[in-house]
């Protein structure tokens, strides 16, 4: 079993504590957290602790991912709230849900590539868009150092994909990727053709573009549904 917690604006949260406490050493303390044990600062604000969140993600063995003004954080379950060994009995009359569950399930493994994978490919996509919209020259380098950065989250991806679950949520990800890389490549050739004023001159132009919508809309979807742990399939990511 696998919790999922939906925290709101905590990035911001620890925008505003880096840079106030920027110039401190916080001391180091020790963490148990679902009977995992490691180290992380800590910051004490008014009474109330702080601890950075990939720190504590990292104990947990958890995995982080950020979409627009939300951070979709997964940690396993502690294995004090796992339900002590049952009788014999009833371990025979459950072993075929457990089996089907394990199947059809998202494995963590994958959930946590999947979230990752798909942080770079918006990491690709809002830093393109930046650029065009604000007017800034584009370097094939660095678009493609960004592309490869994605393609390489797919593929590691694809390695932790166990479950017929895994391998369908998969399938959207690579659907996603490749709205990803012909919106890129549409980008690219404008601006060569120096055909993106129309984005810069209205905020909404490009956002409304339709495959910008279908990609945007697509991302939506995929971080919450891999967050679950439950495959699910949407329109947006075909």
């Amino acid at each position: 079993m696998r919790q999922t917690l939906v925290l709101e604006s905590l990035m911001l949260l620890w925008i505003l504590i880096g840079s106030s406490f920027a110039q401190d050493k916080h001391p180091r303390q020790t963490l148990v957290i679902n009977g995992q044990t490691g180290e992380a600062e800590v910051v004490v604000i008014n009474g109330r602790e702080f601890v950075d969140l990939r720190s504590l993600v990292g104990i947990a063995h958890g995995s982080v991912g950020f979409e627009e003004n939300r951070i979709i954080v997964q940690l396993p379950a502690s294995e004090a709230s796992t339900p002590s060994a049952a009788p014999a009995e009833h371990n025979a009359t459950s072993a075929a849900p457990a089996e089907h569950n394990a199947t059809s399930g998202l494995s963590p493994e994958f959930v946590k590539a999947g979230i990752e994978a798909i942080a770079s490919m918006r990491e690709w996509a809002s830093s393109l868009a930046y650029a065009i919209q604000n007017g800034y020259p584009i370097s094939e380098q660095s678009v493609a150092n960004y592309r490869e950065q994605a393609a390489n989250g797919l593929r590691l991806a694809s390695v932790q994909g166990k479950t017929e679950s895994d391998r369908n949520a998969l399938q959207l990800l690579n659907n996603e990727f490749q709205a990803v890389l012909e919106w890129s490549n549409r980008l690219v050739e404008a601006r060569k053709s120096m055909d993106t004023a129309k984005y810069a001159m209205s905020d909404g132009a490009l956002r409304n573009d339709p495959l910008s919508q279908k990609i945007i809309a697509c991302g939506h979807f995929l971080g919450p549904m891999l967050g679950s742990g439950t495959f699910q399939d949407d329109p947006s990511c075909h």
